[in-house]
């Protein structure tokens, strides 16, 4: 029978840590994988299907707005039961099963509704892996192992292999055939998962003093209200959010629309730019690191704030420089580093604020404010902007949004215990 208990007496055992950064940072480089999936197929799609620029935009931001829900509501459920494990699983396998289904899609609606479900399952996705991994994690190695989690295992199997494999797929024999292939890595890992990985040992919880009644449908509508408040009035929580708002908004407009601006006004031939967006890949696991070694050295704020900035350089670039692919990549590699500000606005600092209690809950919070408002509102308005004007639209957009997420981040208390000499969060 397998082990579902985590190490005694809060213990981390470097090799049971290794195991499941390992296990955690490939599902969700492959959920990522499926994710972006659409990005780089897109303009297969868009061809075959007839989609305009703001169609695209909607099966982005479809996505995005079950990615927010999900993560809020799953990751909700997830701290009130205590348990982890089971919704990780769950998740494995729908999203699996939507990829499948998005190579079948016979319509837009239909490759809408696929996006819709995978974003459901997706969602809470993040923030579990995170609580999983924070619980796992030995104090000093908390905010590098998210950021290996997030982005380094993210960003090279999700926006570094994705490319070249999807591409060469939708080139060699058909768009559809990639999203068959990108969902089977995520089958393979739910069953390692449910065998290697352990349920985290629990918080103490507070001790019952009256009958606990089952709530009607209307005071549990009340009491998540007056959860998303508690939230909010926390300072770090609602700046977190705000950024997320923006660092979301600013990587899903640009993954929408910067391979349609390589290949359409750029005119760069599919495998060049396929090649770009491959070594771009590599950028977020760079960035990663450096964010999260550099928010251990001096601290949580001073990371997020630098890292976010690096955000403008890309739509800049492509706007502004004219050079090679080679230059261009380069440019853009260094903007896109700022993806190593995602674990901490996402998972460390909500974290470190809160306490593991609510872990999940406050970074499902995070996560959905900035799937809903940056990941959901911004991509169909921006393709429309997009089809009245020109591609050059959704760049300024794209940039702007990255000034203001690091706008936002210098408002955000720092949390690094080390840096602010309080004790650590038990």
């Amino acid at each position: 029978m397998t082990d579902t208990t985590s190490p005694p007496g809060g213990v981390h055992l470097r090799g049971y840590e290794l195991t499941v950064l390992l296990l955690l940072g490939l599902a969700y480089g492959f959920a990522y994988f499926d994710r972006m999936a659409m990005t780089f197929l897109g303009p297969y799609v868009q061809v075959e299907m007839g989609l305009s620029n703001e169609q695209l935009g909607w099966l982005g931001s479809g996505l995005s707005l079950t990615w927010a829900l999900g993560a809020y509501f799953v990751g909700r459920w997830s701290d009130l039961i205590g348990k982890r494990k089971p919704f990780l699983l769950a998740a494995l396998v729908i999203f699996s099963f939507a990829s499948v289904m998005s190579g079948l899609a016979w319509s837009f609606g239909s490759l809408l509704a696929s996006r819709i479900v995978m974003g459901a399952a997706e969602g809470p996705f993040l923030p579990i892996c995170l609580a999983i991994m924070v619980a796992a994690s030995a104090e000093s190695r908390k905010g590098l192992n998210a950021g290996v989690v997030q982005n380094v295992f993210g960003s090279i199997i999700g926006t570094a292999l994705a490319p070249i494999v999807l591409v060469w797929i939708a080139e060699t024999w058909d768009w559809r055939v990639a999203f068959y292939v990108s969902g089977i890595p995520g089958l393979i890992l739910a069953v390692l998962i449910w065998r290697f990985i352990k349920e985290p040992e629990a918080p103490p919880q507070p001790a019952e003093t009256a009958p606990v009644q089952r709530p009607s449908f209307g005071a549990l509508l009340a009491r998540e209200g007056r959860e998303v408040r508690s939230l909010m009035a926390t300072r770090n929580i609602a700046l977190c959010s705000l950024v997320s708002i923006f660092g979301v908004g600013t990587v899903v407009v640009g993954s929408i629309f910067m391979p349609l601006y390589l290949g359409g006004p750029r005119g760069i031939e599919p495998a060049t730019w396929a090649g770009m967006m491959s070594v771009l890949g590599f950028s977020p696991a760079v960035g990663a690191v450096a964010a999260g070694l550099l928010s251990e050295k001096v601290g949580r704020k001073p990371a997020l704030v630098l890292f976010c900035a690096l955000f403008a350089i890309a739509p800049a670039t492509l706007l502004w420089v004219d050079g090679s692919p080679t230059l261009l990549a380069a440019m853009m590699f260094a903007s896109w580093m700022g993806l190593g500000s995602f674990p901490l606005f996402m998972g460390v600092i909500p974290a470190e604020t809160l306490g593991r209690l609510r872990a999940a809950t406050a970074m499902g919070a995070v996560v959905a404010v900035g799937e809903i408002f940056g990941g959901f509102a911004l991509p169909p308005i921006t393709g429309r902007l997009a089809d009245n004007f020109s591609l050059d639209v959704a760049l300024y957009v794209q940039m702007v949004l990255g000034l203001l997420a690091a706008l936002a981040a210098l408002f955000v208390a720092e949390t690094n215990p080390r840096i602010t000499g309080r004790s650590a969060i038990a």
